[in-house]
């Protein structure tokens, strides 16, 4: 079963990004960062979701994301859902905080149950078959409309452009560089959609 390791996002300022994503997330290695400078305009087609215990987590996240130099894109509120909201980091990745409750059962702990890569896609049933191909096991699908595939560390799941654009509160509209990369076991590859993997060991 492939695996995604950890993410790689590319920034300008590698020693200011350290300091955002260990104030606002502190996730540790799940999410690393190294110096790019490629175009990248708009909606980079992505966002990286982290699913928490409770509506408290995702506000203290909120809170220490806002604190470092994010942005608010959606205020966090209840929804169908749950509770969630998304935010925008100083160097443009898009941040999605959720919580499946819409109630408090305690303080917050700011644990962390899933990481989920969200990407926007062209064509999702199509990507679906690319990555199950890959090896990635599929544990929910909705037609065209959605699709989850379960790895051990970071998770991944698929919509379409347009609708990952919305749900992210921003835009479809962008073009260049995705400035991020996927570490995992599948070794190096290109995606239908142009985002890069890497091998985890490199």
């Amino acid at each position: 079963m492939t695996s995604i390791d950890h993410l790689i996002l590319e920034v300008s300022d590698l020693a200011a990004a350290d300091a955002f994503y260990t104030a606002a997330f502190g996730l540790g290695e799940r999410v690393r960062v190294r110096a790019g400078d490629e175009p990248s305009t708009g909606f980079r087609g992505y966002a990286i979701s982290l699913v928490v215990p409770q509506p408290c987590d995702v506000d203290s996240f909120f809170g220490t994301a806002l604190a470092a130099g994010a942005t608010t894109l959606k205020p966090a509120s209840k929804n169908f859902w749950g509770y969630g909201g998304t935010v925008q980091d100083p160097f443009g990745t898009i941040w999605k905080l959720a919580s499946a409750e819409k109630k408090n059962s305690g303080p917050a702990t700011r644990q962390v149950d899933d990481v989920v890569l969200l990407l926007g896609v062209d064509n999702v049933k199509a990507t679906k078959q690319f990555y199950a191909g890959r090896g990635l096991p599929v544990t929910k699908s909705f037609g065209s409309k959605y699709v989850e595939f379960g790895t051990s560390t970071i998770k991944m799941a698929l919509y379409s452009r347009k609708f990952a654009a919305k749900d992210s509160g921003v835009s479809p509209e962008g073009s260049g560089s995705h400035r991020i990369a996927v570490g995992s076991d599948a070794g190096g590859f290109v995606d239908l959609d142009g985002f890069r993997w890497e091998s985890a060991s490199a």
